[in-house]
């Protein structure tokens, strides 16, 4: 059964010392920030790194938390700036290094000749997205990981709706540009 309570009510209910919110906060979010954390850097260890750092960082500040801070956009945020620390530690742009991705391992349901075909597919989208300029990356990985809405996005990077909407729809058009068989794979 789903717990009926908001984010919000949630994350003011674990801070208030109810343990059982904080176990369904992490279960709507897990996998939504680890997506978003292993997109952005490609790379296994350091997003395992990256995702522990942030749900220590919500439990460490969640008496911060206020209602109407909207959870899921704060959450985020905080990831977002740990994103920033992790490539200023490392002196680099946000997710240069295409080389170094590497896959998420598959849930083991499927045959290998899918495994390895799923694998190759989320290598060119991980490689296809590093090549993004890192604007339009962040709002991509916002709205398609996080599933923040443009208005939450625009509020976050402290920019217009339609600024969100132009980085989205570029993005997009690339994407689709980089993963799209060309002439050649049809037969040509």
């Amino acid at each position: 059964m789903t717990d009926p309570r908001t984010d919000d009510d949630l994350m003011l209910a674990f801070a208030g010392g109810a343990p059982d919110a904080f176990e369904v906060l992490y279960e709507r979010y897990r996998k939504p920030l680890y997506r978003y954390l292993y997109h952005a850097v490609g790379d296994k260890a350091a997003a395992d790194d990256l995702y522990q750092d942030v749900w220590s960082r919500i439990i460490a500040s969640g008496e911060k938390f206020r209602r109407g801070n909207g959870f899921k956009r704060w959450a985020f945020r905080i990831a977002h700036n740990r994103l920033v620390d992790h490539w200023r530690a490392l002196g680099r742009q946000p997710g240069m290094d295409a080389d170094a991705l590497d896959t998420v391992p598959g849930d083991g349901r499927q045959g290998p000749d899918e495994t390895l075909e799923r694998g190759r597919q989320a290598e060119r989208l991980r490689a296809a997205l590093m090549q993004l300029p890192p604007d339009q990356r962040e709002a991509f990985l916002l709205q398609q990981e996080a599933g923040l809405s443009l208005a939450d996005i625009a509020r976050r990077e402290n920019v217009g709706r339609e600024t969100i909407k132009s980085r989205l729809r570029y993005a997009v058009g690339k994407l689709r540009g980089m993963l799209e068989p060309g002439p050649e794979a049809a037969g040509k």
